[in-house]
């Protein structure tokens, strides 16, 4: 943050300039500084380390890509574990499955859930306050492993991390031993999803990251979305133990699905979620 702008990182070598209104507020808690500023164009806007994690004007588009593929895939999805998450816009996507039982959230920063609660009620829109949530503050690898000792399972988790190249928090949930671990945890029709950055700024790491999965899970869909406030085409990879992917090529079969369960979005629809998969990534 310099003066009035966020200068955010969107390449190794290009810059994004974001001009702000206001700052709301700034605090530096013992894994990143948290900035929750007003900013042009965008709206209300969560930062971290730096790089924009959210805003109000095009959050929706993020998170509904993020959560519904992988849910509609699953043909009853009860328990969902979601690493990451901290804004509470992915819980709020989850929870609109009347389907779900119980969801997990886990964050390793407890500031910026607490933050997010206080500063950010547009993104989590009371999804910390639903007797379905359970919000859990530990590192999510960590959680994982004793999940995993313990026997339970879940019938998807979402991986809703900061990009695998932007810092050292979320660096080891983006291996192949991590993905074996989500697998341990899965129920027999599990699925999985992760955002996985921008490709075509960090090629070697999105591969890296798309190859650890296709060797952990039988089918496996990439597809990406244009996310303004990023700059980017954001990625994203799900990973499924034994229901093919190929399912969500049929609109009718996902909107079906979304009606079921009276989930209801600004971006996603059947159509929609096709032509994210037919265009895959570059």
């Amino acid at each position: 943050m310099l003066g009035t702008v966020i200068v955010q990182g969107i390449g190794k070598n290009s810059l994004m300039v974001v001009k702000t209104r206001a700052l709301i507020t700034i605090k530096r808690s013992p894994f990143q500084e948290i900035i929750v500023a007003d900013v042009e164009d965008f709206g209300k806007a969560l930062v971290l380390d730096g790089y924009l994690q959210s805003t109000t004007s095009d959050e929706f588009i993020y998170h509904e890509s993020l959560v519904h593929p992988a849910m509609v895939l699953h043909p009853n999805p009860r328990r969902v574990l979601i690493i990451g998450g901290g804004e509470g816009a992915t819980l709020r996507e989850v929870l609109k499955h009347s389907t779900v039982e119980e969801a997990f959230m886990v964050d390793i920063d407890k500031d910026v859930v607490e933050l997010a609660k206080e500063y950010l009620p547009e993104m989590h829109q009371g999804s910390f306050f639903d007797k379905r949530a359970r919000v859990v503050i530990e590192d999510g690898k960590r959680f994982v492993e004793k999940e995993y000792e313990k026997g339970a399972q879940y019938d998807v988790v979402i991986l809703d991390l900061t990009d695998p190249y932007s810092s050292d928090i979320a660096k080891d949930l983006y291996t192949k031993q991590f993905f074996d671990r989500i697998n341990g945890i899965l129920t027999e029709n599990g699925v999985m999803v992760t955002q996985a950055g921008s490709r075509f700024f960090y090629t070697q790491v999105y591969d890296n990251v798309a190859n650890s999965i296709k060797s952990v899970f039988k089918y496996v869909a990439e597809y990406q979305v244009w996310i303004p406030s990023f700059g980017y085409s954001c990625n994203f990879v799900i990973g499924s133990k034994k229901i093919d992917t190929s399912m969500l090529l049929n609109s009718e079969y996902v909107d079906n699905v979304l009606r079921s369960r009276r989930v209801s979005t600004r971006f996603i629809n059947g159509k929609r979620m096709v032509a994210l998969l037919l265009m895959g990534v570059y």
